[in-house]
């Protein structure tokens, strides 16, 4: 193995301890058993990955989570010579997944897809397993935007007119939701401390069995993701009046973002379902290094790109210290919801 300028750095300065000291001593032992320790767990991550890799997915197959999993894995796969095997483990919130995770060996060879969902999950109910605590980012893969979408008798075009509407009629208008405490529940929540408004939230098991009762009316609002809410958007039984991202979407570049909607309280409103890879907490930073040099080259690739965008959702990438960072965030801003909100936790 060829030695790093840190390497050498280590070994030099043994030697130096080695030529002015005893070599018996226990200040050279201690210092040359550090530095052979060091260098054994440096060539371990240089060869990197040694043994096909696990990564964990806490969903069923085939949906956008799955996908995004499986692109990512199947091109480090092709880059870094052993087979990156997609595990679902769907279960509790994706505290199964996460909890198999947390058990595993810190050495990049079981990895796991977090999150938005995620952090509310955590931060709705106790788990075994603390993601700040005991997981580091690898690097973000992708970010799906959701969009609001209202009744076509609704008489608004835009955010503005339906929180014109909705303070006119106090808690006259009901918001859908994949269910209590998830995200898009908590991306209502947001809304309504953001504009001021009052809405009631309806739950539902899904939003697929949401979207019937939009079109026909019991409920004024939904918020989903694109890929669920485009077949009745093309049909024109659902009207678009928003996304949730910062910037527009590359997919609906005609439809404004809460952000740029000129209501006070939203600018800066930005809710996206992140997915990112995370690996136990004492990985060494070699390992991630490779991992996330290999991920931000697959996520500039045309055909990934073009996988990623036909599910509504945009390839992003991160350092690892940017991930840390954004998880870090978002349990703070999602924790402060849930707490304005007045949401019961498990």
């Amino acid at each position: 193995m060829k030695l790093t300028a840190r390497a050498k750095y280590r070994y030099e300065y043994v030697h130096r301890l080695m030529v002015k000291e005893d070599p018996a001593s226990p200040l050279v032992k201690r210092a040359f058993f550090a530095w052979v320790a060091w260098f054994l767990a440096a060539g371990a991550a240089h060869a990197y990955p040694s043994k096909p890799v696990r990564v964990l997915v806490p969903l069923t197959p085939g949906g956008g989570a799955d996908i995004v999993a499986r692109v990512v894995s199947q091109r480090l796969t092709e880059t870094l010579g052993q087979q990156f095997v997609v595990d679902n483990r769907p279960g509790a919130g994706g505290s199964v997944a996460y909890e198999l995770l947390a058990r595993s060996a810190p050495d990049g060879h079981t990895l796991a897809l977090g999150s938005g969902s995620m952090v509310s999950a955590q931060l709705m109910s106790k788990m075994s397993f603390d993601t700040l605590r005991d997981f580091a980012g690898v690097s973000t893969l992708s970010a799906q935007p959701y969009i609001f979408c209202i009744n076509t008798s609704v008489p608004a075009r835009n955010v503005q007119e339906f929180v014109a509407l909705a303070k006119a009629k106090p808690r006259a208008f009901n918001y859908a939701s994949s269910g209590i405490g998830g995200l898009i529940h908590l991306t209502g929540e947001l809304f309504k401390i953001s504009t001021g408004i009052e809405m009631t939230h309806v739950p539902y098991k899904g939003m697929a069995t949401a979207y019937p009762d939009v079109i026909g009316g019991l409920v004024q609002l939904a918020i989903g993701a694109q890929l669920s809410a485009s077949p009745h958007i093309k049909s024109g039984k659902l009207r678009v009046i928003a996304t949730t991202k910062a910037k527009r979407m590359a997919s609906m570049p005609e439809v404004p973002t809460i952000a740029e909607s000129g209501v006070p309280g939203t600018a800066g409103f930005e809710v996206v379902q992140w997915y990112g890879l995370i690996t136990p907490k004492r990985t060494p930073v070699e390992t991630v290094n490779v991992l996330n040099r290999e991920i931000v080259k697959a996520l500039q690739q045309a055909e990934v790109k073009s996988r990623m965008e036909a599910d509504g959702s945009e390839p992003t990438g991160s350092t690892p210290q940017a991930f840390d960072a954004f998880m870090r965030a978002e349990f703070a801003k999602w924790d402060k919801v849930i707490k304005t909100a007045g949401i019961m936790r498990d």
